[in-house]
């Protein structure tokens, strides 16, 4: 029986064999970006790969999820390596879709070939016959909220029930039978090679509609109900509340106008807004939400107009698991070494995971090896070793930790995760949050 430390060995050589097909297709991924609950693309080269290596997968899971499972020689817990299928709407980004706008400037193309970097790994390298337990390779849509009319209507369709990929995922219970989760985000920051953030924001979102009255823009404005003013004063007052927030909070309300009015020369009457509410906690995510409800009612108030304000279901705050840090730190700082790796902050941006995080234990670092700005038209990966393959070999060889030994830790670390939420309770919680609320003077 091979020890530890030979296992991980054959693991990350295998993964140094396959290092030009796993570039290949990241790369690939890069060039052809899908949005989120459209990546049928993606989800079909996963596939291709499954059923090249012979192991038993399923698809079409909220709408476009692809799931393998390679089989340890024992039984045991389930570990799920999961690579983000989707990419934004970026259409000035230097490889966007000239179609759809769509662009990877996230690097949510690296999460999938780290993903099948492991899956690689495992296999070729037949380490995974001396693990107990199962290792889930999981290409899971939808982790980007954009496009949040397209898809109430997919809702309202009763394709999907939330917006996100992960909640619908744990909805549909794709995620009953796994013990814990494992996937590493792109950074541009230079500063370390591997790192774990200390969490992330929570958030939720909201599609607001205010309601006035047409009229001839020239030859009759007092006749009209100026939506768009309403909105412009709802930025503001919600802009006025930025003082109340607390720095530890790490609050972020970042609206967009997504229909300004119709043409020119009428009164806007149907303007539309979108946007964001973030916090590291629940309690500053409520009375941020508050601040903003008020706010958009006041812009209404003011001259008269009507609010409708949907409020949906964002993502819960991302909380690391304490042990699956511990066992990833001790495997990063063997592939970049102490120099190399960093416990980081919490991030304000906001993931899905941090939903699962409630349900089950997940780990979700950082690796380095990309360049411009994320979310921006410059992004890309500058450095494929650091971006495509060290991450398959920290979490191929955390993978190994869990499920080496009769999978003695992964049942450890299973034992000792208390979850903030069961499966029904984290339901109920999200389900309350939708709501449509309709103010008028």
């Amino acid at each position: 029986m091979p020890t530890r430390d030979e296992l991980k060995r054959a693991v990350c050589e295998a993964i140094d064999a396959a290092r030009d097909e796993i570039i290949r297709v990241g790369e690939d991924i890069y060039r052809h970006p899908e949005p989120g609950f459209k990546e049928f693309r993606t989800a079909g080269l996963i596939a291709d790969h499954f059923a090249a290596w012979g192991i038993p997968f399923q698809t079409g899971l909220a709408i476009t999820g692809v799931r393998g499972e390679i089989l340890g020689g024992a039984d045991g817990p389930a570990v799920a390596v999961l690579g983000e299928l989707d990419s934004l709407i970026i259409p000035d980004h230097i490889a966007a879709d000239p179609q759809t706008g769509a662009a990877h400037a996230c690097g949510h193309n690296a999460q999938v070939a780290n993903m099948l970097g492991v899956g690689l790994g495992l296999l070729r390298s037949g380490v995974h016959r001396y693990l107990a337990g199962r290792v889930v390779l999981f290409g899971v849509p939808a982790e980007e909220y954009i496009e949040i009319q397209e898809r109430l209507e997919l809702r309202r369709q009763g394709k999907i029930e939330f917006l996100g990929g992960k909640p619908e995922l744990l909805r549909l219970g794709a995620f009953d039978d796994i013990d814990m989760a494992i996937l590493t985000h792109s950074s541009t920051d230079r500063s370390f090679r591997l790192g774990v953030p200390a969490g992330s924001n929570g958030m939720v979102a909201k599609f607001v509609r205010f309601i006035g009255r047409a009229s001839h823009a020239g030859a009759a404005p007092h006749r009209g109900i100026n939506a768009l003013n309403a909105a412009m004063l709802a930025l503001s007052a919600i802009h006025a509340n930025r003082e109340t927030f607390q720095e530890k909070d790490t609050v972020r309300i970042h609206p967009i106008i997504t229909k300004g009015g119709d043409v020119v020369n009428i009164v806007p009457a149907d303007v539309r807004m979108e946007t964001f509410v973030r916090a590291l906690n629940l309690e500053a995510l409520e009375d941020a939400n508050r601040k903003v409800d008020r706010s958009l009612r006041a812009g209404a108030l003011a001259v008269g107009a009507k609010v409708i304000i949907e409020t949906l279901p964002g993502y819960l705050p991302l909380e690391q698991n304490p042990d699956l840090v511990r066992i990833f730190r001790l495997n990063a700082t063997e592939l970049v070494g102490e120099e190399g790796y960093r416990d980081l902050p919490p991030i304000q941006a906001s993931t899905d995971a941090g939903d699962l995080s409630h349900v089950l234990p997940v780990l979700h670092p950082s690796a380095s090896g990309s360049a411009g700005q994320i979310h921006g038209a410059d992004f890309r990966i500058e450095d494929p070793e650091l971006a495509y393959i060290i991450p398959a070999k920290a979490m191929a060889m955390t993978v190994v930790d869990l499920l080496a030994d009769g999978a003695a830790l992964a049942r450890e670390v299973r034992a000792k995760f208390r979850p903030k939420l069961t499966k029904p309770q984290y339901l109920e919680s999200m389900r309350r949050l939708f709501s449509v609320q309709e103010y008028a003077e």
